[in-house]
């Protein structure tokens, strides 16, 4: 492990002190030259002539050399201590001042060390003045705010995700046990049996393919980018849903024009596919279902409105959220209830973005865009 060089509170108070202590020396250096320049500037009288101090004759210009030497020495001695002292106080105070504007750091730092999963909820929340410490604290609460949401959603989505599978295992389980336990079960029997456990099986094999596609879309960046036509993209994902919208006597209209976006087809054809199969699952017998494509300098867009259940406008930002189905949870028993979560993810993994807006009469109306291609 690497040796770390001393704190920044040190680092600071030492050069601090530094430029301090030599602001001091250079100004008691110049007092000193001065001194004797002051001397050397007084009158001058001949050489040969003398003064009496004290009773002791002298020439002048020893007496001129012995007040220049006292007087740098009292000038000296004066601003040694002084210097020391100056110094001493710059220390001390660069020390605690630094301190003071250090401490918010440590305080991050602090928060920063006891951050776990479990104590998340924990903020700085700094109060004083708005300065750049002041920024890092609330960068750091955002951060924190954000930590949370996102270990919130995948608690939330491990949880749904484990019940979820659990009931067809449960199923699967049952169905088992109490065929095995019936000594007289038939052919026929068994074979209700294995058409319970395979649609059981297949429930579960669609719901971790869902899983699975939607943690390529949300984790990672896409594999292929190429120019890819939304109307074609619709056209190919309304054939495998028609039959069961023709089932339901849904009426279709399609106003689709070439609409050239950049991405994977796969995910693409899956966003279409996601919000098409949403709109004839959760619409009602002889309902109606609508699809524009639009084309932009910036942005295409796919639209999908149908009609439905009422639903909430405040409610419809849940319709995203995994394991969703509808105005209620876990009521319908076609999906996964993870549809609107991957296209949300596909569309984010694009560089594009997801609305939704509940038809006033009853109904869902899904918005997409995606970046446009340069014709």
């Amino acid at each position: 492990m690497r040796r770390r060089g001393p704190g920044l509170r040190l680092r600071i108070t030492l050069l601090t002190t530094a430029l301090v202590a030599v602001v001091s020396a250079v100004l008691l250096f110049l007092g000193w030259t001065l001194v004797g320049r002051v001397f050397d500037s007084s009158p001058s009288f001949p050489s040969d002539s003398q003064v009496t101090v004290d009773g002791v004759t002298v020439t002048v210009q020893t007496l001129t050399d012995a007040l220049t030497a006292a007087a740098r020495q009292d000038l000296l001695r004066a601003g040694l201590v002084a210097f020391a002292c100056i110094v001493l106080a710059a220390a001390l105070l660069a020390w605690t001042f630094t301190g003071r504007v250090l401490k918010p750091l440590h305080d991050v730092t602090g928060a920063a060390r006891q951050l776990s999963a479990e104590s998340l909820g924990s903020r700085l929340r700094l109060e004083g003045p708005r300065d750049e410490v002041a920024d890092l604290a609330d960068t750091f609460d955002a951060m924190l705010d954000r930590l949370e949401a996102a270990f919130d959603s995948q608690r939330r989505f491990v949880a749904n995700a484990s019940h979820e599978l659990r009931t067809p295992l449960s199923v699967v389980r049952t169905e088992l046990d109490v065929t095995l336990s019936d000594p007289d079960a038939d052919v026929e029997e068994l074979r209700r049996m294995a058409g319970v456990v395979r649609a059981a099986g297949e429930r579960a094999e669609q719901l971790v393919s869902a899983l699975l596609l939607l943690a390529r879309t949300d984790g990672i960046g896409l594999a292929v980018r190429e120019p890819v036509d939304l109307s074609a993209v619709v056209e190919s994902a309304w054939k495998a849903t028609r039959a069961e919208a023709e089932a339901r006597n849904l009426r279709a209209v399609f106003r689709c024009v070439p609409a050239l976006a950049v991405g994977d087809p796969a995910l693409l054809e899956r966003i279409a596919g996601n919000l098409l199969e949403n709109a004839v699952r959760h619409n009602h017998v002889g309902g109606w279902i609508e699809t524009v494509v639009e084309t932009g300098p910036k942005w295409s867009v796919l639209r999908v409105s149908s009609s439905g259940p009422l639903i909430p406008p405040d409610r419809v930002e849940e319709l995203f959220e995994p394991f969703r189905r509808g105005v209620k949870d876990r009521t319908s028993q076609s999906g996964t209830g993870l549809g609107l979560s991957i296209v949300r993810a596909a569309v984010a993994a694009h560089g594009g973005f997801a609305q939704a807006v509940a038809v006033p009469t009853g109904g869902l109306s899904v918005t997409v865009h995606l970046p446009s291609a340069p014709h």
